[in-house]
């Protein structure tokens, strides 16, 4: 079965172990030149009422992932070991 990237943007992720809603994909890793996808990545939680920025991203290994359903992702992952802190803007504000 194939999927757009796309059609993976609008997909929540969700955490199989607590049920806990870790947020919607983002963007997805890809290994270069034979192009399988590695990893899928979710902004982390905002911080502050969304002002303050956001936390690490989660980095999710593509075998970790469990079902793709038509609304949701699944995945069997412990959510605070697959954290990655965020790249710093290069903006200067």
């Amino acid at each position: 079965m194939g999927c757009k990237f796309t059609q993976l943007q609008c997909k929540e992720v969700i955490c199989l172990g607590d049920g806990q809603r870790l947020g919607f994909i983002s963007d997805v890793v890809v290994a270069l030149p034979c192009g399988q996808v590695e990893a899928i990545v979710v902004p982390g939680p905002c911080r502050i009422l969304g002002i303050a920025g956001r936390q690490d991203d989660y980095i999710i290994p593509f075998e970790c992932i469990r079902q793709i359903g038509p609304d949701i992702v699944l995945v069997d992952i412990c959510p605070d070991k697959c954290r990655t802190p965020r790249a710093k803007s290069a903006l200067p504000f």
